[in-house]
């Protein structure tokens, strides 16, 4: 073991172990390549000096990281120009071309941009694409690095000599950490004769077609979505059938444009416009209409030439024959003032929080004192229901009182979920009673009051009495009875001892039935009269014939006991 030598490849702690090939084919044809590889595991061989295929940063702090991470999104710009020679041309003997040239550190790629001009003449933009550029020849095996860029050098892309005349912040900045001298950017940069000519001509150069620039922009994008509401009248009530009709007038400020809108009440009788007045400029003098063609943006004098193409224009700057029109602004409106607004005089009464601070910053007055323009609305006629005429329920014809187009009542459902049948649970009070009467023939006539508890409903039912001589059956049909007071019936009205009047019948409760009498006792709240109900149990007990007659009666109104 002594006798190994540690400069063989296969030395302890060794990780690559391969021998790189001389020889390459290219086109069929065995190609040496040898210069360019080193030895086994791709360390240098003794005298060989391997080139660097990327640029050689120093290492910094920290754990090592690759390129492409390290100098991810970072570029160096450089601001470069190059003299293109131009041949068969009187005007020009060569052209100043000025370039951007930016350089990836994190793979050594390289692009050249031509900022476009106006009417050159030749393909601008992109010159050279990104990728990795070989220098010049001899050295044309080699890559450009960082290396080769800084203010002040010449560098060869292609057949072009660029010159570097200025770099950005960046790249100063990175240039003086990795130990280069950046110089100061040079100011005498060359400058084209030829567009230097062109620019002096394009600036006494005038239009076939003069016209002149009116820059709305700024006030769009300082005054966009703002705008001044004030509200209005317009009085037109000495006209015949003309009343006094309120507005809403809207200023955009944007571009000084005046939209207005009725306010249009219920039932009015006039049809819902959605617009008063158009969005448009408000001229303050209505005259009449002018000829076509008075009304230009420009003015153009001396014509001479031909006319249409080929013929000469001056503008008039002065505008002298020019037709003047003004507009409302919104210094022209505030409260108290009438504007006339094609022919209608509309008077603005009060105007809203935004505008009035509007106001109050930008011209410093306060707000003025509202003008009272709404009218008192009129008293509203109470609506007469008829009276009840006994057809039907009350409820349904007190529902064709009050629409157009008939109604079905609505109940209340959730009551009527509540207190419905449910099982042995009928919901239904009823009670034993008889008239109360001076005639013979009815003072020995027995009823049983029925009380639905889903929706206060009350039907009173005749049981069979033989030999009476009265027909027995159905006395009152299940509805909503009225007390003389005019208020309906409840729970709380009926219990032993009441006396109760049903359409002009006149009657007394004598008895009830257990579930009645349950119901009293655990509703004391809801009943309202639970010590009478207890009062009357011990000295009212039902009687043989009163329990016979309310058994008898309880088929009955079991069957009517759903709702129709």
């Amino acid at each position: 073991s002594s006798g190994i030598n540690a400069e063989w490849p296969l030395r302890p702690g060794a990780d690559k172990f391969h021998k790189p090939h001389a020889f390459d084919m290219r086109n069929g044809v065995s190609v040496f390549v040898g210069e360019e590889k080193g030895g086994i595991g791709g360390l240098p061989l003794p005298g060989q000096k391997l080139k660097p295929k990327s640029t050689i940063v120093q290492n910094g702090e920290g754990q090592p990281a690759p390129s492409w991470v390290a100098y991810d999104r970072q570029v160096l710009r450089f601001s470069a120009y190059f003299q293109e020679a131009v041949h068969e041309k009187r005007e020009e003997k060569y052209r100043i071309r000025k370039c951007t040239i930016l350089y990836y550190l994190e793979d050594d790629s390289i692009q050249v941009n031509e900022a476009r001009q106006e009417n050159s003449g030749i393909p601008q933009g992109t010159l050279i694409r990104r990728h990795r550029i070989p220098q010049p020849p001899p050295n044309d095996d080699n890559i450009y690095t960082v290396d080769s860029f800084n203010v002040g050098n010449a560098i060869v892309l292609y057949g072009r000599d660029f010159t570097i005349t200025d770099c950005d912040a960046f790249s100063r900045n990175y240039l003086t950490k990795t130990g280069t001298k950046v110089p100061d950017p040079e100011s005498m940069e060359p400058e084209d004769p030829y567009f230097a000519h062109r620019k002096k001509e394009a600036a006494t150069m005038q239009p076939h077609r003069p016209y002149e620039k009116c820059d709305t922009l700024k006030q769009f994008l300082d005054n966009d979505r703002k705008v001044l509401r004030f509200f209005c009248i317009w009085d037109n009530s000495s006209e015949m059938f003309g009343d006094v009709r309120e507005l809403v007038l809207h200023y955009f400020m944007a571009d000084d444009t005046i939209e207005i809108r009725e306010v249009i009440r219920a039932n009015s009788g006039r049809d819902a416009a959605p617009k008063f007045l158009h969005r448009s400029k408000v001229p303050k003098d209505v005259g009449a209409l002018h000829k076509p063609g008075e009304i230009t943006q420009r003015t153009v004098l001396n014509v001479f030439g031909p006319m249409g193409h080929g013929g000469r224009y001056i503008l008039d700057s002065l505008k002298t024959g020019a037709v003047e029109k003004k507009f409302y602004t919104d210094a022209d409106l505030t409260i108290g003032t009438k504007i006339n607004v094609w022919g209608r005089e509309v008077t603005i009464c009060d105007m809203d929080d935004f505008t009035a601070h509007h106001y109050s910053s930008k011209y410093g007055t306060g707000k003025p004192t509202p003008i009272h323009y709404k009218q008192s609305e009129a008293a509203k006629a109470e609506r007469e229901i008829p009276p009840y005429n006994g057809w039907g329920s009350e409820e349904d014809s007190r529902a064709n009182c009050l629409k157009l187009i008939a109604q079905a009542p609505k109940r209340d459902f959730i009551k009527f979920m509540k207190k419905d049948r449910q099982g042995l649970d009928s919901h239904v009070l009823r009670y034993f009673a008889r008239m109360d009467t001076n005639r013979p023939i009815d003072m020995d006539r027995c009823f049983i009051i029925s009380f639905f508890l889903s929706d206060d409903t009350i039907s009173v039912f005749e049981p069979e009495k033989r030999n009476s001589g009265i027909v027995h059956g159905k006395f009152i049909e299940r509805s909503k009875l009225k007390k003389p007071s005019g208020e309906n019936y409840t729970a709380e009205d009926l219990y032993v001892g009441a006396q109760v009047n049903f359409r002009a019948h006149q009657f007394v409760i004598t008895d009830a039935d257990d579930y009645a009498l349950g119901y009293g006792q655990n509703n004391v709240a809801e009943q309202g009269s639970g010590d009478e109900v207890s009062e009357k149990e011990g000295s009212n007990e039902p009687t043989p014939e009163s329990s016979d007659n309310a058994h008898s009666a309880a088929q009955h109104n079991e069957d009517s006991a759903a709702p129709h």
